[in-house]
């Protein structure tokens, strides 16, 4: 009899440590707090999780630019600067009294891509290249105007970012914990509630981000220098320094791998305008308000299961090593209501 209670005691210690192993893990062995390798060694499952770290993305979109100028010189004749017709007033400038001058114009389309790293979902911080085309609308100020209106630029730039996650789906279980703080612990029903409404999918994040990077005009030609026996190359009158932009960064995961982002923003831009002689220059300011839309995808860490027979579509483990059963373009671990 002893012998019969000392093993069904030994059945039931098993049972209870099995279920407390497991608690953490599903059907397939997935542990949702350890990380499971990769790779089969050591070295190539480190690499595979920095390279999940990074993702690649393409945007395009639009942008006004509004372009400002105080304009001054001792010699107004090496400039395009010309007045209307219907005014004969002489141009009164001073260093201290400038003659202010404004425009604008649209910027389309613009082209970004790039690659961007995720640090633990705190910062993210990334690089790429782009591409914009736009005009640069006469500027006019008074009874003047300086022409810069002609066919289209092109501009190419390299920049650099760092971003401030502001919120995603962690952060919104930290506001919901919060939120619900108010309810006793032993309210069985408001923890039931909080516990299901944190368990649910958040797909978005908001981010605030800052862009520094470095221009070249790649194609410029102002019709106001086209001029006979010009001294210079009129490509040559206008060049750009570095800049730096403020945006804000809306993202929508569609999988783990695969998201959809809006990014709307301002550049701050400077100018410089080359007399024809090149003996001085006029600065000009340039604010860019931008909207842009794109796809991003995370270069995947885990590899695709390709065992024969093997009809797993989540996440799983084969000899200890983890799979993904699903394209990148899906979840990988999906739930009901998430299979179609």
């Amino acid at each position: 009899m002893n012998h019969k209670i000392l093993s069904l005691s030994l059945v039931f210690v098993f049972f209870v440590h099995q279920n407390i192993q497991a608690q953490g893990e599903d059907i397939f062995g997935i542990s949702d707090k350890a990380k499971n390798p990769k790779s089969e060694s050591s070295i190539g499952n480190a690499a595979r999780n920095i390279l999940e770290l990074f993702s690649l993305e393409l945007s395009t979109g639009g942008a006004y630019q509004n372009m400002g100028m105080k304009f001054y010189s001792e010699n107004p004749g090496l400039y395009p600067l010309t007045q209307f017709q219907n005014f004969e007033n002489p141009l009164d400038i001073t260093p201290e009294s400038p003659l202010e001058m404004s425009g604008g114009d649209w910027v389309v389309p613009l082209f970004n891509g790039g690659v961007r790293i995720n640090l633990f979902n705190i910062l993210t911080i990334g690089g790429g290249y782009g591409m914009e085309w736009g005009k640069f609308g006469t500027l006019e100020g008074g009874d003047f105007q300086f022409p810069m209106e002609g066919p289209t630029y092109k501009l190419s730039k390299t920049y650099g970012t760092v971003g401030l996650v502001l919120y995603d789906a962690k952060r919104r279980q930290s506001f919901l914990r919060w939120k619900y703080r108010r309810y006793s612990s032993n309210n069985l029903y408001m923890q039931s509630e909080l516990r299901q409404r944190a368990r649910q999918i958040y797909p978005w994040r908001f981010i605030l981000e800052g862009e520094y990077g470095n221009m070249r005009i790649k194609d410029f030609y102002d019709p106001a220098l086209d001029k006979p026996n010009a001294p210079y190359d009129p490509k040559l009158a206008l060049s750009a320094d570095p800049y730096f932009g403020l945006g804000l960064r809306i993202e929508r995961d569609f999988s783990e791998y695969t998201k959809l982002f809006i990014k709307g923003g301002v550049d701050f831009r400077k100018f410089t305008y080359a007399a024809s002689d090149f003996s001085e220059i006029q600065n000009i300011d340039q604010n860019l308000y931008g909207m842009q839309v794109g796809v991003a995808i995370k270069i995947p860490g885990t590899k695709r299961c390709k065992i024969y027979g093997c009809g797993v579509v989540m996440k799983h483990l084969h000899d200890g090593i983890e799979y993904r059963g699903s394209g990148i373009f899906q979840l990988q671990n999906r739930k009901i209501g998430q299979w179609y």
